[in-house]
Parts: structure tokens; sequence; C-alpha cells
């Protein structure tokens, strides 16, 4: 499962702007080219920041953005939610009595997607601004990784 560029440029773009505008308003174009993100695709995601309140412009010289409340406070499922993108990994709509398949029933596996799903929505709802920028993201065992010896990797 892959989150798109939408999300994870979002986050990115938000956790700069958290560093960096404690003394000014930061210009998105600053925040494009720490970032390396396309500066018209910064432009339409803050577009939706800011009509759900996690940044507000600042115009006139010297004007760009800043948050709109704290980085403690501004939870990373927030900025998926603002930027519209879904967080989930059924092919269907959970909320929907309808499922995936051709005869609009649901497949076997759709609740353990769903319960992915929910997992990786409680996940980004428990992490802050803050908690990405002052590191306290414990990252867990890689579980993609090899786990046979000639890989380089200690077996246990």
């Amino acid at each position: 499962m892959k989150l798109s560029t939408k999300g994870r440029y979002a986050v990115m773009a938000m956790v700069d702007l958290a560093l960096y505008a404690n003394e000014r308003p930061v210009s998105l174009a600053e925040i494009a080219d720490r970032q390396e993100i396309s500066l018209s695709y910064l432009e339409q995601l803050f577009a939706k920041l800011r009509r759900e309140n996690l940044v507000a412009s600042v115009r006139g010289p010297g004007g760009g953005y800043k948050m709109a409340k704290e980085a403690n406070k501004t939870m990373i499922s927030e900025i998926f939610r603002a930027v519209e993108e879904p967080i989930k990994a059924t092919a269907c709509t959970p909320t929907s009595p309808q499922g995936c398949r051709k005869d609009k029933s649901r497949c076997v596996t759709h609740d353990l997607w769903l319960g992915l799903s929910n997992h990786i929505y409680g996940y980004l709802n428990s992490v802050s601004l803050a908690d990405v920028i002052e590191r306290r993201i414990e990252p867990g065992l890689d579980m993609f990784m090899s786990s046979d010896p000639k890989d380089g990797v200690a077996a246990e």
C-alpha cells in the first residue's frame, strides 16, 4: 500500500511551514525549493489547507503562510483529510453496503483491508506535526527487510 503524493507532499509542506514560520510568514516558493515540490502543486494543496483552517495566509510584502494553530495541535490525519487524501486500503467505499465485486458483494478480505485502513488512520490521528519535527516517531521494525543472513541482515 502506498499513499499518494498529495498527502505526503501536504505533510512535508506543513512540517516545513511549522519549522520556518516562527519568525515570519513563509512563501510557497521557499517551501517548494526546500522540499523539491512543484510550486503550482503546493498552491493547490495550500488552498485546501487554508479552507480547512490549518494554515493562514498573510498578504502584502513579506507575506506568505503561517500555521493556523500550534504544531502540537495539528494532527497528520487532519492534513490528509484537508487535501482529500483517503486513508483506505479497500477497493470499495467502507460505508457503502455495496462491495467491489462485479455482483456488488464484498470480497472475503474486505474486513481485513478495512481494519488496516482504520489502523493507519488511528496512527496518523495519534501523530502531531510537533511529533514529526521533534522526531518522536518510533519507526519500528522494517518488516520488508530480508531476514536471510546472506543478505547482510543477521537472523534472530
